[in-house]
Parts: C-alpha cells; sequence; structure tokens
C-alpha cells in the first residue's frame, strides 16, 4: 500500500443490516484519522440497491454505490459485510458474486455480526477460523460444518475478518488500528470511545453464566455449563448432581432456591431455545432439529415446543419461511 494513500474499508451494507456494529465499526476509523491529525483510513458504503440501505432498526443509509463497479476495492482494501436479520435470504448471487470478484483482486474480507453467514455461502471461509453472533453460533455449525467456528468476539485468520456483532466490531477494529500504526494510536482511540477494556480474539462473546443468570454459585455455574454442552444428548439429573459432587435432590433444591424451576425444566427450555434458532435459521428438517435439540421422538419435541412457545414447529418453520428465501 502506498504509504501516502489511506487506507479504504468498503463497508457492503445488506439489507436489514444491524446498526450497532456498523456504527462500532466506522467510528473508530474517524476517531483514529482525528487522533493522528491525518487521514489513515477512507471509507465507502455500497449496497444491492446503490441507492439506501435500511436497517433493522428503520433507519436508512445513504450509499455511495452499487456492487456494478461504481466503487472500486483496491487490492490493499478491506471490504466488510455488515449483516444483520434474515441474512440467508441476503446471501444473493449478485452480492457472492462481488465479493468473490473483491477476494480475487486481493482485498481483505470481513463480516461483522451475521454477516460471516454469507462470506462462508461465498465460500470464502472455507478452511478458515471464524466467528457469528452467539444467536446464530448453532444455525452457522450446522449450515457449514467444515468452518472452524469459535465463541470469541472477532477473529482475524489472515486476511479473513470476522466480529460477533455489538461492540466486537470496535475490537476488531482497534486490531487493524493496532497492526498499521501501533499500541499508541489504539489505546488514544480507545480512550475516545470510552473503550476501557480492549479485548482479544481470546475473548470470549457471552457474559460468564453466573452473570447471566444472577447467581455467584459455583457448583449452579458448573452444572449449567455442563447442560449448554450437551443439548444435543442430555445429561441426566442424577449424572449431573453426581459430577457436581451432590445428591439428586441437592441439585433440586438448588434449582429451586436460585432459578425457582428444576434442573429438567432449565434444561429443557435451554435445549428449546435451541431448537428455535434451528427452526428459524436453518434449512435443517424438523426431526434434525429434534435430535439436534436432545429429543428423540418429533412428537415429544412438537409437544414440549408448543407447552413453551404457544406454536408447533411446524407453524413456526411455515412463519420463518413465509418471508421471501434466499434468491439467486
Amino acid at each position: 500500500m502506498a504509504a501516502d494513500r489511506p487506507r479504504r474499508f468498503t463497508f457492503l451494507l445488506l439489507d436489514r443490516f444491524t446498526m450497532m456494529p456498523f456504527a462500532a465499526a466506522i467510528e473508530p476509523l474517524r476517531l483514529a484519522n482525528r487522533a493522528a491529525g491525518k487521514q489513515l483510513f477512507d471509507w465507502r458504503l455500497v449496497g444491492p440497491s446503490g441507492d439506501v440501505a435500511a436497517c433493522s432498526n428503520g433507519t436508512r443509509i445513504e450509499l455511495d454505490g452499487g456492487l456494478d463497479g461504481e466503487v472500486a476495492v483496491g487490492r490493499d482494501d478491506v471490504a466488510i459485510v455488515c449483516g444483520g436479520t434474515e441474512i440467508a435470504r441476503e446471501a444473493t448471487r449478485p452480492v457472492l458474486n462481488w465479493l468473490r470478484r473483491q477476494e480475487r483482486g486481493g482485498a481483505a474480507i470481513g463480516a461483522v455480526c451475521t454477516g460471516a453467514w454469507v462470506l462462508a455461502e461465498a465460500g470464502l471461509l472455507d478452511g478458515r477460523r471464524a466467528t457469528i453472533h452467539w444467536e446464530n453460533h448453532d444455525g452457522f455449525a450446522e449450515a457449514f460444518p467444515d468452518i472452524q467456528l469459535v465463541r470469541s468476539v472477532f477473529v482475524a485468520d489472515g486476511n479473513r475478518l470476522t466480529a460477533a456483532g455489538g461492540t466486537s466490531s470496535i475490537d476488531l477494529i482497534l486490531h487493524l488500528i493496532s497492526q498499521a500504526h501501533g499500541d499508541g494510536l489504539t489505546a488514544e482511540v480507545a480512550d475516545q470511545l470510552l473503550h476501557t477494556a480492549i479485548r482479544t480474539d481470546q475473548d470470549r462473546q457471552r457474559l460468564s453464566i453466573p452473570t447471566r443468570i444472577g447467581v455467584r454459585h459455583p457448583r449452579l455455574a458448573a452444572v449449567i455449563a455442563r447442560m449448554e454442552a450437551n443439548l444435543e444428548d442430555p445429561v441426566s439429573p442424577a449424572q449431573l448432581a453426581a459430577d457436581a459432587g451432590m445428591s439428586t435432590r441437592q441439585l433440586e433444591r438448588l434449582f429451586r432456591r436460585y432459578l425457582s424451576r428444576s434442573p429438567k425444566r432449565y434444561y429443557m427450555e435451554t435445549r428449546l431455545a435451541r431448537a428455535r434458532n434451528l427452526l428459524m435459521q436453518t434449512e435443517m428438517s424438523i426431526i434434525e432439529v429434534a435430535l439436534a435439540s436432545g429429543f428423540s421422538s418429533p412428537s415429544h419435541f412438537s409437544k414440549c415446543y408448543r407447552a413453551q412457545y404457544g406454536s408447533t414447529p411446524y407453524r413456526e418453520r411455515g412463519t420463518s419461511s413465509a418471508a421471501p428465501g434466499k434468491a439467486d
């Protein structure tokens, strides 16, 4: 890259993209220019319409161009896909072809929030490490089993960059600023953002279990972690209790006291939440979703699902697929 040329970021804004990850990616670039007193970075916004992109909160962003070459992406540039809701249907042929062209031209390719799904559809994450928002993790893992999916806030695998969503874009961009211009500038930018803890690619996306459930009890947290790691092949309450060094009755009391439900009920709700994500985010059959969530009987799965969500998996899948599917 020429020393006197700013590094350009091209943000591909897909329909219903999520505002927070996009803003969290572009603001550190602006602040780096301000702190350095010169233009280290510039950026362009493109989208399938070439005119305006609408994000999931209804805000509309004016674009600099479309996908037909109006905005050139150079060899030393970065192209970042900004995804959001119903991401599978945004992986259209024009979008995938545009991304492949940028990759062939030598640009670094990245994604924030659910944008990693589109990179995967384009074949640009094959053999790579990547991350995606935790809510989409299960569906992505089922759809793209050959990609090494991790739960980090961001991943920089060579010239493939993925950030999980929310404020994780800040950490990814700070990582790139640090690589190019050092830790001093990175610290200045983070300070301006009031981003007091710069995360690395080793940091996990989600809050710790004690923080999530609002209870700091080591054995309870250990049991819940075991449940979350065994959704497809559930562990019996008796085995969970034995492994945690307590009786089944003690485990029951622990859950009743802190979570107002039995271990069995909590486990069921966690498995059903996974099933719902898979129904909404994948094309897996109902029986495949049931098995992946620890149900051996489709009828039992349907009964439990309806009791939890007030609708059967079949109706839920029908509602989800009522919107236009992935286009060519």
